[in-house]
């Protein structure tokens, strides 16, 4: 019989760590947050339908446009011991984790002024979204720090492709506030195909969970009353 054909691997997940230490496997999970965090990104598009996280996306997506180009410019190699494939500068998971917690950190810190709309439920505190942002920071650090660990990038590749993305994620917050200053967003909004979709500016204002608890509040009011008569 002819040998079969051979099988290819699917390297979107396809991470190399050395299976006798426990930091190298915690590092390959690390490996996959930027996935996972495209996965988080169109889940909470589709559920709220959020204009601002949408915007970020976009910018997610530029910033990924810009690590791509960067590579073919620079054409650096990877680490020697690296056994995979394509050019290290920058590290592509160090800039994408440095935007989406740069983009973040901006967003609670300076865009999210959510009102104190009943007396039963408080926003977040500026104490909490210090705290956070301060998360999102250090797992964004930990995932470029993995890279290292891994041999996947030198130090250096790194802490270049942290720069990129914290530099993107800042122009990404100033373009967009711009636009929402001269009401860009609010016309885009306006569009058919927007309103087809029935996206929505309200995370800026409101509270993360407040809209859904109102309802809540008032359908379990009305069904208390209800039951009392």
């Amino acid at each position: 019989m002819a040998d079969p054909t051979p099988l290819a691997s699917l390297s979107l997940t396809h991470v190399h760590y050395d299976p006798n230490d426990p930091i190298s496997y915690l590092c390959a999970w690390l490996a996959l947050v930027p996935q996972g965090l495209c996965v988080v990104y169109a889940t909470l598009i589709w559920s709220t339908r959020e204009i601002e996280i949408l915007l970020m996306f976009a910018g997610q997506l530029a910033c990924e446009a810009l690590n791509f180009a960067l590579k073919r410019i620079l054409k650096e190699e990877r680490p020697r011991q690296m056994h995979g494939k394509g050019y290290g500068m920058p590290s592509s998971h160090a800039q994408f984790v440095a935007f989406f917690s740069v983009s973040l950190a901006l967003f609670l810190l300076f865009r999210h002024v959510p009102k104190s709309p009943a007396p039963s439920h408080t926003p977040l505190s500026m104490g909490a979204r210090l705290g956070l942002s301060g998360l999102a920071l250090v797992g964004a650090g930990l995932v470029a720090w993995s890279r290292v660990y891994l041999s996947y990038h030198t130090p250096k590749q790194v802490l270049v492709g942290c720069l990129a993305g914290v530099i993107t994620a800042v122009a990404w917050f100033l373009a967009t506030t711009a636009a929402r200053q001269v009401g860009l967003v609010r016309w885009a909004l306006d569009l058919c195909i927007v309103r087809l979709f029935r996206m929505r500016d309200l995370v800026v204002e409101e509270d993360l969970c407040q809209a859904g608890w109102e309802k809540w509040e008032v359908k379990r009011t009305a069904s208390a009353n209800t039951k009392k008569r």
